[in-house]
């Protein structure tokens, strides 16, 4: 199977390396950027690393290099820091990059798309979600997804696990809608061993509603604290890109919180979607309580005036 991630920046720098690390999925990865210096220093790099894994080959190259791509991961264009999207008290948050980075998709998607047709394409670059609409726009096809909110979900996970001392993989928790500051995150429905949050949370003796507003906060702006500290959120999504691939690769049809277009709400957002060959192939609205429907209402029409935006950027 072979991969390429067009745009060789932190985050698709951090994508090739995971997909390096897990190993077995892809037989070839194919770094393609506009600075070709750059992909052919990162490919070198990870051309030595690559014998510590199952074999796969590591490579830059054009757009020309693309065909017979399994799946392409387009991580290419301004991040949150370059874009200025890192103040907390901006309702638009990602959404800030949208003009500049649809103008970056109009020209890499209909290259990619001329040398690799029946190419899965999986979209990283934020805001991921009215990126997603524009490239299936332009491709003029369906296999088209972003990595939606699988990143949250992770994050509430990590963020519920700490406070109730477990571990991460015995927390069930989901987080829908966009991937941005009108996300949705779902209490009603997260768990651990089959018991409510809600029902462990403020043993303490903290109010359970005070440690909902901190696991908020942090989650919605965990970003903006790792740019701070870095520069770049890149190894946390980097690893859930490399996952994705492999569910794709391997038709896994793995049930995940990916953001693909639902004809349902006329928009890509992210649910209960099941990826694998080609992309996604079903998606599900997970249990919800009334009030957590209202705020997915809110987020659908957030994503879907960015998503109208896109495109009208995007193809003029």
């Amino acid at each position: 199977m072979k991969v390429a991630v067009v745009g060789v920046g932190a985050v698709g720098s951090a994508t090739a390396l995971s997909l390096v690390e897990r190993g077995g999925s892809c037989r070839e990865i194919v770094l393609v950027d506009r600075d070709t210096a750059r992909a052919d220093g990162v490919a070198s790099d990870l051309r030595y690393a690559a014998p510590l894994s199952p074999t796969v080959d590591v490579r830059s190259g054009g757009y020309e290099d693309l065909a017979g791509t399994a799946i392409v991961v387009i991580t290419a264009g301004v991040n949150e820091k370059a874009g200025g999207a890192t103040d907390r008290s901006d309702p638009k948050g990602r959404l800030r990059l949208l003009e500049t980075n649809a103008k970056v998709f109009a020209d890499i998607v209909p290259q990619v798309v001329a040398v690799a047709p029946e190419a899965v394409l999986m979209v990283v670059t934020d805001p991921p979600d009215p990126l997603a609409d524009l490239t299936g726009h332009l491709a003029g096809h369906a296999r088209v997804f972003s990595t939606g909110t699988v990143i949250d979900s992770l994050r509430f996970r990590v963020q519920l696990a700490d406070r109730l001392r477990v571990r991460p993989r015995d927390v069930q928790a989901l987080v829908v809608g966009e991937h941005g500051t009108s996300e949705v995150l779902l209490w009603s429905s997260a768990t651990v061993g089959g018991i409510p949050v809600a029902d462990l949370l403020g043993q303490d003796g903290r109010s359970v509603e005070d440690i909902r507003r901190e696991v908020e906060r942090d989650i919605r702006y965990a970003n903006i604290t790792i740019i701070e500290g870095t520069g770049a959120s890149q190894y946390g999504i980097g690893a859930v890109s490399a996952r994705l691939v492999e569910a794709v690769l391997r038709d896994e049809r793995a049930v995940l919180p990916v953001a693909a277009y639902s004809s349902r709400h006329k928009v890509t957002l992210s649910l209960s979607s099941v990826l694998g060959a080609g992309g996604v192939q079903q998606m599900h609205e997970p249990a919800m309580t009334p009030a957590e429907h209202q705020a997915l209402a809110e987020s659908v029409k957030v994503l879907r005036a960015a998503a109208e935006r896109a495109i009208s950027i995007g193809t003029t």
